[in-house]
């Protein structure tokens, strides 16, 4: 190494020691200023003695870095704090495994960048929790993009116009109404049912839409500002939340239903503590809530078998009866031709 170099690395010695501490120190895995010194000159040729490498940690620690120094057996500075928890950043590994919307690939690089957040020995354990799930995940990387765009529309109050696309029996998305653009001013980005979606006023149709954002296609952010009717929609995002299934259309609707006492957990946890209920006898209670009634909704009820009855309003069970026949109708015993 030319004398230059190791005079310019000698001169970014706090900086190494900061690499140091960050990349192979914590509770359990401590170095002292000897150890220090020694990977300072076999990493890094920077020889440096030991009472410089204790004004060099107090500058750091002036400087904000929480360095702790235990005595005793096993005696060394160590980082005691950090951005992220080791238990925040195995929830986040976990999130990012779990993930439907996030490519493999995708996962394998933000996991990667999730352990430079800990120490090396605190990332062995992130890497020994990873598995490979056999669970589909998206293969379209244009998502990443397509929420980052989103996003700086809804910042600089901008409309957005795309292609919208459908999947096809050849497994491919095939554009709607010939690659017709629509033209939308964005309102809220939500993840559900683990895939994003765009909640916003459709310019054309004027009317509040949802679109899941792995079918936009062609997206560009256009220079026309967001409408002042798009604007004044108000979306309460926990009661859509709450009342939509799978983030399928269709009219809101006051349902009651009588339920088994044993579903009122099922209940508070698709509705909130905050739904309507109330005892009618010693096995059953009535719930009261606005839903978006769709066949979800009615796939989500009949999962639940005889121990939930819609009661009411009878438009509603109508429509319900007539979903339950639809479905028996496909498993009766077939016309004689």
């Amino acid at each position: 190494m030319s004398t230059d170099m190791a005079l310019g690395r000698a001169n970014l010695k706090t900086l190494y020691i900061m690499k140091i501490l960050t990349e192979r120190t914590d509770e359990n895995h401590r170095l002292s200023a000897s150890d220090i010194r020694d990977i300072l000159m076999r990493e890094y040729d920077i020889d440096i003695d030991r009472r410089t490498i204790y004004t060099e940690i107090e500058k750091l620690s002036a400087f904000g870095l929480d360095i702790e120094l235990v005595g005793g057996k096993g005696a060394g500075y160590y980082l005691a704090s950090r951005s992220f928890e080791l238990p925040e950043l195995k929830l986040l590994v976990d999130a990012v495994q779990f993930s439907r919307f996030i490519t493999e690939k995708k996962s394998g690089e933000l996991i990667r960048k999730l352990e430079g957040l800990c120490s090396r020995e605190e990332a062995k354990q992130l890497s020994g929790q990873v598995v490979i799930y056999n669970r589909p995940k998206t293969t379209n990387e244009t998502i990443y993009y397509n929420v980052d765009m989103l996003h700086t529309a809804i910042f600089n109050n901008r409309q957005i116009a795309f292609v919208y696309a459908d999947w096809t029996l050849k497994k491919k998305l095939e554009a709607r109404h010939d690659g017709a653009l629509y033209r939308v001013s964005p309102l809220h980005l939500v993840w559900d049912d683990e895939y994003y979606y765009l909640i916003g006023f459709d310019e054309n149709a004027k009317k509040v839409k949802h679109f899941r954002v792995d079918k936009m296609r062609n997206m560009e952010v256009r220079p026309v500002r967001r409408t002042k009717k798009a604007i004044e929609q108000k979306v309460d995002l926990a009661a859509f939340s709450r009342k939509t299934f799978g983030m399928f259309g269709g009219e809101d609707e006051e349902v009651y239903l009588l339920c088994r006492n044993r579903l009122i957990g099922v209940i508070l946890d698709r509705f909130g503590n905050d739904v309507w209920v109330k005892p009618e006898d010693e096995e059953h209670f009535s719930a009261h809530m606005t839903v978006t009634v769709s066949p979800q909704f009615f796939g989500w009820i009949a999962g639940l078998g005889s121990s939930v009855k819609i009661t009411g309003p009878e438009p509603v069970r109508q429509k319900y009866l007539a979903f339950l026949e639809e479905i028996l109708r496909g498993y009766g015993p077939e016309e004689e031709s």
